[in-house]
């Protein structure tokens, strides 16, 4: 992400990072927070949302100028496989200056799988500031 609200971009893409499905990941997590769940359907919503929280929070560990403000429009497409790699991105949808060097910014979040499918998305808005 840049240093400054005016050098952002709308259209701009921003790596989130990547992960891999681990099955003892799988297990323990299906274990605490959906004992039901079939571990053969894949990780289930709760944890691929889990996945993309850690993906963004690493990522936006870099932008100490950014604050999230909400989350929004979460869609889940599929429920990978044990041992699929999944990738995070970012894209700056838009930008609204609210001030000297700050401003609201939403973008659009992706987890794709390892052939760039869509595994789940959402909306986001951030507070952006010096």
């Amino acid at each position: 992400m840049p240093a400054a609200f005016d050098e952002i971009e709308i259209g701009q893409v921003v790596g989130l990072g990547t992960m891999a499905l681990e099955a003892e990941a799988l297990e323990a997590f299906t274990t605490a927070f959906a004992p039901d769940w079939d571990v053969s359907r894949g990780a289930p919503d709760a944890m691929v949302y889990a996945i993309w929280s850690r993906l963004d929070v690493e990522a936006s560990s870099q932008w100490p100028q950014t604050k999230r403000l909400g989350v929004d429009a979460v869609r889940w497409m599929r429920n990978p496989p044990v041992g699929e790699r999944l990738r995070g991105r970012m894209t700056v949808m838009a930008k609204d200056p609210v001030g000297e060097g700050k401003g609201i910014v939403i973008a659009q979040h992706d987890l794709l799988d390892e052939a760039g499918r869509l595994v789940f998305s959402c909306l986001t808005r951030s507070l952006f500031a010096r």
